[in-house]
């Protein structure tokens, strides 16, 4: 039970407890700020206008085509030493 709470999910995306934590953690307080953003574009359209999408692209790069560049890191081919031997 403590797996599948604590420590599955962090494996599954290629991280420990201790970095989801931190990873997890900055992703929400970037995403606060974002709300924060939205709140005060709402209240004040020629506020922010901009900083709501922005931090939902800059996120979404970070979570998903970094992650995704992470997974399909190219194998390194040979050395030309290798191959003759």
């Amino acid at each position: 039970m403590i797996d599948k709470l604590f420590l599955d999910h962090p494996k599954s995306v290629g991280e420990s407890y201790w970095e989801h934590l931190y990873m997890a953690s900055c992703f929400s307080g970037r995403m606060l700020f974002g709300a924060v953003a939205c709140f005060i574009h709402a209240l004040i359209p020629g506020l922010c206008v901009k900083t709501g999408s922005k931090t939902i692209t800059e996120l979404h790069d970070r979570m998903v085509v970094n992650r995704m560049r992470h997974a399909a890191k190219p194998v390194e081919a040979p050395s030309a030493e290798m191959q003759s031997a």
